[in-house]
Order: structure tokens, then C-alpha cells, then sequence
């Protein structure tokens, strides 16, 4: 009988450990530094090595362990093969192969908004849900997508990649994924900042804006102080981020989105601008949708990788 299991969430600068008790009790967490050079050659095998040491420090016996989940960035199937993270320097192989001889347990692995989503499902802001979109909206805008309790992942592992559906036509800026338009243009804590730089050249209405630092944080400070061209910056984002989670609901009819990432932080507001842009152009089935902020942060990658291997 599995006693224990161990979450991973890789990012591009470090790696988010967490050992688990099999009723999804965080017992111990940690960090290791994300080593990217020579193709990422040595990121799994220091997973692999910070597992081990830390069941020797335990003593606890692999057969104790249901085994490890990994969230990380990039498409990965269903089959846990990662199909290129450019930021770790990984081309196409299979993570669960790769890290399963390496520590002789069980792996599994998604792609890390998936992961976070599932997560948020299984201890955080979308508890007692099983049809959820998850939302991040930070330096880019991810996305989870689970349905009947399962992550979405498609066939080579993109399925829940909303930040690149496309929102606008006349976009002169390119996207970092190439094309123009982007939701994470408008979405993202980096696109927030490009609205409101746009508008404070565009115009010269005066705003607290203009005194300070520009950035997502201090938008929408902005906006819950009045400010009018805080608020018109936040309506281009709402209107933005509301219709394409319109679009989503008409295609896997969630029960709830979970709104996390820094952006999340500003609360409720981010959530009233949203909603006001969805209702309107949402398909009447998916009006009634439940909209929350995600509450596990920085930890929803660890406690859904370890979901992961405790299904």
C-alpha cells in the first residue's frame, strides 16, 4: 500500500519539489535550481537524484511511494512525452521512460498549466468541481482545461494552450509564439503593461498612471481608486479575456473558471471586468458559470502533479 508520492513542477528557473502523504498532504517542500544548459540534459536526473535522497533522508522504501508526477512547460501527450520546451531546452522524448529509469518508480507527467489546473480541482479554488478551466494570467496567459475530473491534453499535448487563440485582427506587435493578436497580448501581466503604455501615448487624460511605475499591479490598483483611464485599460482587457472564455465555454461547457497568476492578486475586481464581457456573449447554457480565484499559487503545479500519480 503507497503511503507517500512526489509532486514536480518544473519552471524555467527552478524546480518546484513537494512530498506527499497518498491523501495529498503536503509534508515537505522544497526547491532546486533549473539547470537548462546542454539541452536541459541534467534537469531529470536531478530530479531524479533530490526523489532519492530525500527517501533516504525518510528512509522510506520505493514500494512506499505511488510514484512521482511532473508538471512542466511545453505540449506533453498523454503518454507523458514531451513535443519541445523550448525554455528548458528539450526537444521531443519521453519524460515518465526517462525518469522512471532513473528512480525505478512510477511517473507520470502533463503539461504544467494542466497540471496547476488539476490541482486547483483537487485542493484549491475549484474544490468540488470536475469540469474546470483553469486561467493564469502572469508573465503569458496559461491555461488548464479539465473535463470529468481528466486533464484535456489532445493529441501532442497543446490542448488548453488559450493564451494564443487569437482575439484581434489589427495587431502590429508579434505575440512571442509568432503570430499577431494573441490573447496573452491583452490578458497576460505583460500585455496589461503594453495597454496601458499604449494609452497613457494615445491620450492625455491626466492618471495616477503617469506618476509612477506602469504595470498590472499598479492598473488595476488604478482602477479600484477611480482612476478613469486605469478603467478604460481594464475594460480592453476584460473585453479581451471575456469573449475568448465565452468562446471556450461553448466548446467544453465548464462548471467553473479558476483565475490565478499574479493578475489574480488584484481579487474580485479582475473578476468583475471578465464576467461583464462574458455574460453578454456567452451561449445561454454556460451563462450561470462559476468564476473564482485560484488560492494554491505557486504550489498548484506540486499538488497537481502529485494528483497525477495518486489517481
Amino acid at each position: 500500500m503507497s503511503k507517500y508520492c512526489f509532486g514536480v513542477d518544473i519552471g524555467g528557473t527552478t524546480v518546484k519539489m513537494g512530498f506527499f502523504s497518498a491523501e495529498g498532504e503536503v509534508l515537505e517542500k522544497w526547491e532546486i535550481p533549473t539547470r537548462t544548459e546542454n539541452g536541459g540534459e541534467n534537469i531529470l536526473p536531478d530530479v531524479a537524484k533530490a526523489v532519492l535522497s530525500k527517501m533516504e533522508e525518510k528512509g522510506i522504501q520505493k514500494e512506499e511511494v505511488a510514484g512521482i508526477g511532473v508538471g512542466a512547460p511545453g505540449p506533453i501527450d498523454a503518454d507523458g512525452v514531451v513535443h519541445v520546451a523550448v525554455n528548458l531546452g528539450w526537444g521531443t522524448f519521453s519524460i515518465v521512460e526517462t525518469l522512471q529509469k532513473l528512480t525505478d518508480l512510477p511517473v507520470k507527467a502533463g503539461n504544467d498549466a494542466n497540471v496547476a489546473a488539476l490541482g486547483e480541482m483537487w485542493k484549491g479554488g475549484g474544490q468540488g468541481y470536475s469540469n474546470l478551466v483553469a486561467v493564469t494570467l502572469g508573465t503569458g496567459v496559461g491555461g488548464g482545461i479539465i473535463v470529468n475530473g481528466k486533464m484535456l491534453t489532445g493529441a501532442v499535448g497543446a490542448g488548453g494552450e488559450i493564451g494564443h487563440i487569437h482575439v484581434q485582427d489589427d495587431e502590429p506587435e508579434a505575440c512571442g509564439c509568432g503570430n499577431h493578436g494573441c490573447l496573452e497580448q491583452y490578458a497576460s501581466a505583460t500585455g496589461i503593461t503594453r495597454l496601458a503604455n499604449r494609452k497613457l501615448a494615445a491620450v492625455d487624460t491626466d492618471s495616477v498612471l503617469r506618476k509612477g511605475a506602469v504595470n498590472a499591479k499598479t492598473v488595476f490598483d488604478a482602477v479600484k481608486a477611480g482612476d478613469p483611464l486605469a478603467m478604460e485599460i481594464a475594460e480592453e482587457f476584460g473585453a479581451c479575456l471575456g469573449k475568448a472564455l465565452a468562446g471556450i465555454a461553448g466548446v467544453v461547457n465548464p462548471e467553473i473558471f479558476v483565475i490565478g497568476g499574479g493578475v489574480s492578486k488584484a481579487g474580485e475586481v479582475v473578476l468583475d471586468y471578465i464576467k461583464k464581457y462574458y455574460i453578454p456573449n456567452v451561449f445561454h447554457a454556460n451563462r450561470d458559470v462559476v468564476f473564482a480565484l485560484a488560492t494554491l499559487g505557486n504550489d498548484a503545479g506540486i499538488f497537481g502533479a502529485a494528483k497525477l500519480v495518486l489517481e
